[in-house]
């Protein structure tokens, strides 16, 4: 497995950067270092409702000072604050010259007089947000191969610093297999199967942020494949089929491009998910997954997914682990790495626990659905004993 994966990230090409609209940033990754161009914020300002004042004012308390200014979020100080003074000031309004402390409003009362009583002391710097408090000019914000969340967005907004990104992929998807019908269709004739894998596929890659072309269910048969396959590699940047990829007599997908001879189909050392086509389809780089739909997504989270966050130029390509305790034994094949899904918590002491999420045949997709978790049993091991150790690949935290 490690070895595929090393050989997949190998040949996948990086794209290209453009510049994208903070609407269109989320989930897309950093093409370069993002240095500050200014400090944020850019003045002292109020982090409270309250009053702007002097601190050593207040040394004692009920303190009884004069209200000179009000200052509101967005306007500019019209007096400067010196001792026995105070204004009145918003949440985000420029601190006043002179004041060195803002008072929280719950900590004052008004005299009949139209003076602020101030109820507590201060110290200088409460409650004022400090010139470059959160980012200062000059400094590394955000590094190259970081991908973008909301909040990362929102800093540079603030700032006004539109993202260098990687382009998105385009990934064009289909099924194949005589077997399969829409998973609209209400009555199944003997035989037929809903596809469930583009359903799959298509929330997988959606939720990764790249853009999906949908070319539907392809028959077994060479022609149908072979003219669905043309369509697809025209304008995307990857393909992805699920069936046709393994022994049979009629898995299209392998017998049709075995023909080509740049597509390798390989047996890998791994459960679910153990037949695999990879190559290139003229320059369009080519995956070819297994028909089961657990294979579809254990294939798709160790080639796919790490393979399209490369090509977006992502440094962190591959799942978190965590280490856990499996609660439930289980029996593996030593020969093999196995995925089991499993549903995970922790314990008072903070330790993740797992237990089988269900059924772990390569069909039983309800399991997958109530899995959070991969639990990783490694080549060589073969039987993990109640209460045992295993890595936790995190679907879901």
């Amino acid at each position: 497995l490690a070895d595929m994966q090393a050989e997949v990230l190998d040949r996948i090409p990086r794209l290209g950067a453009i510049e994208v609209a903070f609407a269109e940033a989320v989930g897309a990754v950093l093409a370069e270092d993002v240095i500050a161009p200014e400090n944020l914020p850019g003045f002292e300002n109020a982090a409270m409702d309250g009053f702007a004042v002097v601190a050593s004012d207040l040394d004692q308390p009920s303190v009884e000072l004069d209200v000179i200014d009000d200052v509101a979020a967005g306007s500019i100080p019209a007096a400067k604050i010196e001792s026995g003074t105070a204004a009145r000031i918003m949440t985000g309004a420029p601190i006043p010259p002179g004041a060195d402390a803002v008072v929280p409003v719950e900590a004052t009362s008004m005299t009949s007089e139209g003076r602020v009583r101030v109820l507590e002391p201060a110290t200088v710097g409460d409650h004022v947000r400090p010139v470059g408090g959160s980012v200062r000019a000059g400094s590394l914000v955000f590094e190259a191969g970081l991908r973008l969340r909301p909040p990362h967005v929102s800093v540079l907004a603030s700032m006004g610093v539109l993202p260098l990104v990687r382009r998105r992929p385009i990934v064009a998807v289909m099924s194949t297999g005589d077997e399969l019908v829409p998973p609209s269709t209400q009555m199944l004739e003997p035989g037929a199967i809903r596809d469930s894998n583009r359903t799959l596929l298509r929330g997988l890659l959606t939720e990764l942020g790249v853009e999906v072309r949908d070319y539907g269910i392809v028959g077994d048969t060479s022609g149908s494949f072979e003219a669905a396959l043309g369509d697809a590699i025209d304008g995307a940047d990857v393909v992805v089929t699920s069936g046709g990829v393994s022994m049979g007599a009629y898995d299209v997908v392998k017998l049709t491009l075995l023909e080509r001879g740049t597509v390798d189909f390989l047996r890998i050392a791994m459960q679910p998910g153990k037949p695999l086509g990879f190559g290139t389809v003229g320059e369009t780089p080519f995956f070819g997954l297994p028909g089961n739909p657990v294979s579809v997504f254990v294939s798709f989270e160790q080639f796919v997914r790490p393979a399209l966050l490369g090509m977006m130029g992502a440094e962190h390509l591959f799942r978190d682990r965590v280490p856990g305790i499996l609660d439930d034994g289980i029996t593996t094949n030593p020969e093999k790495d196995v995925f089991v899904r499993v549903t995970t918590d922790r314990d008072a002491g903070g330790r993740w626990h797992a237990r089988l999420s269900g059924g772990q045949s390569s069909n039983v997709l309800s399991a997958l659905a109530f899995a959070d978790a991969l639990a990783v049993v490694p080549v060589g091991v073969g039987r993990v004993e109640p209460g045992g150790t295993v890595d936790l690949e995190m679907i879901h935290w």
